[in-house]
């Protein structure tokens, strides 16, 4: 059989679960195959553990595919039901409002023109019009209690003592119902996403089956996960989003660069566009050399271009060679310098505040005795220059500070601090 798409994403590690591989690959084979994914706007950005997703879409983009994206909001109003605990339900205003910001970001991942364009689609326009008599009557009748009572999220959640209420319950109705509508209006015959939602998969699949009697597909790309049991994107300042302002792209270089041995091929399988070959030659030198790093910096690179741009990249390394005391600061573009004092975090200090009182208040040393000390060691340096100990009383409006009134203090190469003259 002709190689297709399922055969790299098999490749790669992005298939667990399908209705029928050896029917789905025969599809894929014999011509261009909607499909869609579902991104339910529970926040005003993705974060990295989308990127499964929506890269998995990019995949079946160019091998010629037609992908629907469709940011969910009418399900976004409602949540999919968790293990533990009834979702906050939010505004309609503040839903409406990240439906448009995910739109825009998933539309920077994908070709919008062409044969194989992405088409953006939220289900409110249809759920949004749909009575309830029509959800009863139409699609109610063709769901049976003990296929959705089964459901292991629905399961657990009846047996907890705080139980689940309708409107959650409702929810693999209302995905159902997506996969339908999407048939009937572009042609989908594909539906995959995440493994834990399977069960809201199979949900459209068999709808689809019983109101129009066409078999039609499902597939499920793995939890991420990493080798030392903790969360995949997670940072030590909480989730790393795709919106830099949320988290920085030097924050975001850094995630990528600071992946473990263990996990950065898996990552580089799932989340890169390179090939096999160039995947295979770093996964060798990660087990042969493993002190370069070449595959995280390869890894780091590419993400945070493929999110941020090119320019991205040569900032996020530009800041961490002067975080970790090994670049001039004074070489930095405005932008970089941005994103060295959102990383180290900023103090406001008046223009009459000594550079004494200034590395204390930064945190880079504990007591102004402290500062002295450290000074007349050669350890203290000010906008990368060492400061001695007769100038720590030089009050912050005499230096000559960076961009935007930014001073950058360091002691050695693991203390640091950004303070910002004002007035």
């Amino acid at each position: 059989m002709t190689q297709t798409v399922l055969d790299e994403l098999d490749w790669r590690g992005l298939v667990v679960q399908t209705t029928g591989r050896d029917a789905l690959a025969e599809a894929l084979a014999a011509g261009p195959v909607s499909l869609y994914c579902g991104f339910d706007p529970t926040a005003g950005s993705l974060h990295v553990g989308h990127l499964t997703q929506v890269l998995t879409m990019r995949r079946f983009q160019l091998a010629g595919h037609r992908p629907v994206a469709l940011v969910g909001g009418a399900t976004g109003l409602i949540g999919d039901p968790r293990m533990s605990g009834e979702r906050v339900l939010n505004d309609e205003e503040v839903v409406a409002g990240w439906v448009e910001s995910l739109r825009t970001q998933i539309s920077r991942f994908l070709d919008l023109e062409g044969p194989s364009g992405v088409r953006l689609v939220n289900n409110l326009d249809w759920i949004g019009r749909m009575s309830a008599l029509d959800f009863l009557r139409g699609v109610g009748k063709n769901y049976r209690m003990g296929t959705m009572l089964a459901k292991e999220t629905v399961a657990r959640r009846l047996a907890s003592d705080e139980g689940i209420s309708y409107t959650e319950f409702s929810y693999q109705i209302l995905q159902g119902i997506d996969f339908l509508e999407l048939y009937r209006r572009e042609g989908v015959t594909l539906q995959y996403g995440g493994n834990d939602q399977w069960g809201n998969l199979l949900s459209g699949v068999d709808l689809v089956r019983k109101t129009e009697g066409v078999d039609v597909h499902a597939l499920t790309t793995p939890l991420v996960t990493k080798s030392d049991g903790t969360k995949f994107g997670k940072s030590e300042r909480g989730a790393v989003w795709l919106d830099p302002d949320l988290t920085s792209p030097y924050a975001f270089h850094q995630f990528w660069l600071n992946s473990a041995d263990a996990d950065v091929v898996k990552y580089l399988r799932f989340f890169s566009f390179r090939s096999r070959e160039e995947i295979e030659a770093l996964e060798e030198q990660t087990r042969t050399e493993p002190f370069r790093r070449a595959a995280q910096r390869a890894l780091a690179d590419e993400m945070t271009e493929l999110v941020h741009g090119a320019d991205a990249v040569r900032q996020a390394t530009e800041a961490a060679a002067v975080l970790f005391g090994r670049g001039d600061v004074r070489a930095l573009d405005a932008d970089t310098l941005r994103a060295v004092a959102a990383e180290l975090g900023v103090i406001e200090a008046p223009g009459s505040m000594t550079l004494a009182d200034a590395a204390v208040a930064a945190g880079v040393v504990e007591s102004k005795s402290a500062a002295r000390r450290a000074a007349q060691d050669g350890g203290l340096s000010v906008n990368g220059e060492k400061v001695a100990a007769a100038a720590l009383e030089t009050p912050l409006e005499q230096v000559d500070a960076l961009a935007e009134g930014h001073v950058l203090l360091r002691r050695g190469k693991k203390n640091a601090g950004m303070v910002r003259r004002v007035g």
